[in-house]
């Protein structure tokens, strides 16, 4: 087990530099100049068109699209990820996540109007699907690519990312008198299969409801936490704030073990929590009705920005204002929970405890939702018999409770492996379709501009609309 933990490192560490650090870099720097830097100018566009209503009450709307996104962008990733950063990399990976998440929202932007473009309507019940299969099939013209793809979010997200959620949730029992090391994670895993499979058998209808109701009241409640160690510790500020930006480049450092450095954290923590250009959220955003494929490409940007900039950072900055000591030992729910214990006493570890729940379970859900569309494009664009999604779903759930029981390295990694495949294949696809992005990007703002409700027509942006499944 050793030597595997090992090889997993290696690959792990040489994947994300210099191999993802050159790719994720180049394509923000690129989707942001492109775009005129959308990601900052069309912010409050983006927090406009949430409320829009489909006008299919029946239909999954563009709110929706966006809980079942940010179920799974935020998660155990936006605690222990951020944890770990801080005590593995150093407080200047916050710095760095920050920079991979503006970066990173034109990514999302491109990547989920990409998805509307190119997404598909069902016959039977009349909502869409797509993604980023559909996508590289109608631009790229590799159906062969487009199912690699599909494996390798299933591998991500069914086993990669559960397994993940699944250790960090049992992970924030460590620090009570009754956790055994031996019994408590199998019992903890077990517990945690049990209740996602009672959701995933009760179909994508339940997840969405499920998700739309406690996404916004967990990253509410946990919010107002981490605001209120801000006002309680408003003194230390300035003083974090100055570690976070020396330590962001501390060059001399980074450069010296850039593998373990705040940057090269950053990076891996940032794109596990944001997702943003991994390409999976066009999964979700596929999937929502709405009048213009951009406004949903532009509430898939602002989700990433609820990711790191508010969440991410609302754990990062009650931590390092907390006064908890840093050290590599506690990497983890373990840094967390002494931080929130330093400020609320008992109660603090108790209150993460609760929310690690939440988090995680939200994980699971949001992360097989997009299974079930990699799914059905691999069985030719419908999903495969009931008999085979009942077993997979079975699988599904023993690997959360395999994954509540892996050592928390292994499980990091291989995580970090199979997102950084689906990233590899994602981003140079939408590099190479971007430009139909932005040519309906340039159409939604000569619309907005016009005083209109954009509404999406193929020839507007040169597309022969027969060859689109849904758009006319």
């Amino acid at each position: 087990m050793q030597g595997f933990s090992e090889i997993l490192g290696l690959i792990d560490d040489y994947m994300y530099y210099p191999v993802l650090i050159v790719v994720l870099t180049f394509a923000g720097i690129y989707f942001s100049f492109k775009s005129k830097f959308a990601q900052v100018r069309l912010c409050f566009e983006s927090m406009r068109i949430i409320a829009e209503r489909p006008d299919d009450k029946n239909a999954v709307s563009s709110f929706g699209a966006l809980m079942v996104s940010t179920a799974s962008r935020v998660g155990t990733g936006n605690i222990i990820g951020v944890s770990t950063a801080i005590c593995l990399g150093g407080p200047g990976a916050v710095f760095w996540m920050w920079v991979l998440a503006i970066l990173g929202g034109s990514s999302a932007l491109v990547e989920s109007t990409l998805a509307q473009i190119f997404k598909h309507k069902d016959t039977k019940t009349g909502h869409s699907y797509g993604g980023p299969a559909y996508y590289i099939e109608a631009v790229i013209h590799s159906k062969a690519l487009a199912v690699i793809f599909c494996i390798s979010l299933i591998a991500t997200y069914a086993f990669g990312f559960n397994a993940l959620a699944s250790y960090n949730l049992q992970s924030t029992f460590s620090v009570y008198p009754f956790y055994d090391a031996d019994i408590t994670p199998m019992a903890i895993g077990f517990v945690t299969a049990l209740a996602a499979g009672w959701c995933l058998f009760g179909g994508a209808k339940r997840i969405v409801k499920v998700t739309g109701v406690l996404v916004p009241v967990m990253g509410v409640v946990y919010v107002l936490a981490s605001i209120a160690v801000i006002v309680i510790k408003i003194d230390m500020l300035p003083s974090v704030l100055k570690m976070i930006f020396s330590d962001a480049f501390n060059f001399k450092a980074i450069f010296s073990g850039i593998a373990g450095s705040c940057l090269m954290f950053g990076i891996k923590r940032g794109l596990y929590s944001n997702e943003a250009g991994v390409g999976s959220a066009p999964n979700a955003a596929a999937s929502a009705q709405t009048s213009h494929p951009v406004k949903q490409g532009l509430i898939q940007m602002l989700s990433v920005y609820i990711d790191t900039i508010l969440i991410c950072s609302a754990t990062a900055f009650m931590c390092l204002m907390s006064g908890a000591p840093i050290s590599r030992e506690a990497a983890g729910a373990q840094y967390v929970q002494q931080s929130m214990f330093m400020i609320f006493g008992d109660f603090g570890p108790v209150f993460i405890s609760v929310i690690m729940v939440l988090f995680a379970f939200t994980t699971l859900l949001g992360n097989l939702f997009y299974v079930d569309n990699a799914i059905a494009y691999i069985n030719g664009k419908k999903m495969p018999s009931h008999v085979f999604m009942s077993a997979f779903k079975v699988v599904c759930a023993i690997v959360v409770l395999v994954g509540a029981m892996m050592p928390m390295n292994d499980a990091w990694a291989i995580a970090d492996i199979l997102m950084g495949v689906m990233a590899l294949i994602n981003i140079p696809c939408i590099m190479i379709a971007g430009k139909i992005a932005f040519s309906a990007l340039a159409d939604y703002e000569s619309q907005r501009r016009s005083g209109k409700n954009p509404e999406f027509h193929a020839s507007s942006i040169g597309l022969d609309s027969s060859k689109l499944a849904y758009w006319k």
